[in-house]
Formats: C-alpha cells, structure tokens, sequence
C-alpha cells in the first residue's frame, strides 16, 4: 500500500532519502567504532549529490516547454521517479596517524549529529505527508 503512496514522483524522494540516512548512519557508527583500530580507512554515504543530479541534470526534452524555477531550490515541475540510491565511498585521501588510520573522531561525531537532523526533518516530513493522507480518506466519513 505505502509502494503506491509513494510512487508518486513528488514523493519517491522520501523514502530513499531515509534509506540514505540511514545508512549513513551505519557508516558513521562503524567508522566511530573503529577509531583505534590500524590501517582502518573511513567510509562516507553519497547521496544528495546523486539525487540533485537526478533532479536537476543538464538534459533537457526536446520539444518541452522548459518551466523557469524561482528559487534554485524549488523542484522541477517535471518529476520523475526517483533511481538514486545512497552509495558506500570509501575515503582514501588522508591519513591522520601513524597507525595508517584516517577517522577523524570529531568529524564523525559531527557528522552522525548532521545526520541525525536530516533523519528527523525527513521524518516529519513523511509524518505530515501521511497525517495529510489519513485526514483527507477520513473527512469524506
């Protein structure tokens, strides 16, 4: 029922989105956890990047009327479904130690509260969107 819901393409976005935060919250708990650990190499999600790709590419239809956006952060009015999916990057670029491991402690726990935001402003979102959802299938009753 809620893969129907959210096949709409101005909603497809959501739940991979939490997917993604969710994921790098595992990311950041195994790089934490790892701290100590030598030759140990940190690990990062992408996905934002994925998605504003998706959304905003430089491929125009032809013969489409192109709609003029406001605000760089409106959404196209053309949406399509939503293909990007949260990728795993390993971070090879720094070594921090002598022990050939590159986790940056404060970094990461900056990170995990970054993401913990972007978690629960996702979820409100999606809690509004289903809270419209039920008021609109209940107000007919």
């Amino acid at each position: 029922m809620l893969d129907q819901v959210f096949s709409s393409p101005n909603w497809n976005y959501l739940p991979r989105a939490l997917t993604a935060a969710t994921t790098r919250q595992e990311v950041i708990s195994h790089n934490i956890a790892n701290v100590n650990t030598p030759n140990f190499r940190s690990s990062s999600v992408e996905f934002e990047k994925l998605l504003a790709k998706e959304l905003y590419g430089n491929e125009e239809p032809a013969g489409k009327l192109k709609i003029v956006r406001t605000n760089d952060k409106h959404l196209p009015a053309d949406l399509k479904p939503i293909h990007a999916e949260p990728t795993i990057v390993a971070n090879d670029d720094t070594i921090m130690r002598e022990d050939e491991n590159n986790v940056d402690i404060d970094i990461e726990m900056a990170s995990l509260t970054k993401n913990q935001l972007y978690f629960n402003a996702l979820s409100r979102q999606l809690g509004g969107y289903i809270t419209n959802l039920r008021n609109v299938i209940t107000s007919g009753q």
